[in-house]
């Protein structure tokens, strides 16, 4: 009787956890919605079955090696632009993901909406890089970077390409121009 009742409970449990649905919204290290680091870009078209998957083809030699993968809402509304490993290749893993849409958030409640103080608060900097029309935050606990206009930064701080941004240099207020995870390094 004691072995029925664990069977009984362990199918239970397992049925249970089965059943749990992946958030088409939420973004982690290793996954965005449904999107995981080892999706293969001909299963994009299943995956936004509801959406438009939009490819970018390059024909010249100037456009670069990657073709971005731009993904809408059937009302064409942006969503995600996706940059595979390999170019022009249907089994190539996502390189990494460009995060547009707000509603995309992390566990932790962050998205392209979110502020410069509600990320250090809730991420670890692992590094702040100068660029030139942008500073970026890279956060290793998602693979995740999120960039800000020096157009948030004081007017002293703008053109300067060789100061080095700490953190304390950047404005509690200063809004995200956007962020993307990173997927190449876990592959």
């Amino acid at each position: 009787m004691r072995h029925s009742f664990l069977g009984i409970l362990a199918i239970t449990l397992l049925v249970v956890s089965c059943n749990k649905e992946q958030n088409p919204f939420e973004i982690s290290k290793q996954h965005i919605g449904v999107l995981t680091d080892s999706t293969q870009i001909k299963d994009l078209k299943t995956i936004f079955s509801n959406d438009s998957v939009v490819k970018f083809i390059s024909g010249d030699e100037f456009a670069g090696s990657r073709n971005n993968i731009e993904v809408f809402e059937k009302g064409g509304k942006k969503l995600l632009i996706l940059t595979p490993k390999q170019a022009l290749d249907s089994t190539s893993v996502i390189e990494s993901i460009q995060i547009i849409d707000p509603r995309y958030k992390t566990s932790k409640n962050i998205s392209t909406l979110s502020t410069f103080k509600e990320v250090s608060s809730t991420y670890k900097i692992s590094k702040i890089s100068n660029l030139i029309n942008a500073v970026l935050i890279t956060v290793n606990e998602l693979n995740a970077s999120f960039v800000i206009d020096k157009k948030e930064l004081p007017a002293n701080l703008r053109f300067d390409m060789n100061l080095k941004v700490e953190a304390t240099h950047i404005p509690d207020n200063a809004k995200l121009k956007y962020f993307f995870v990173n997927w190449s390094s876990s592959n």
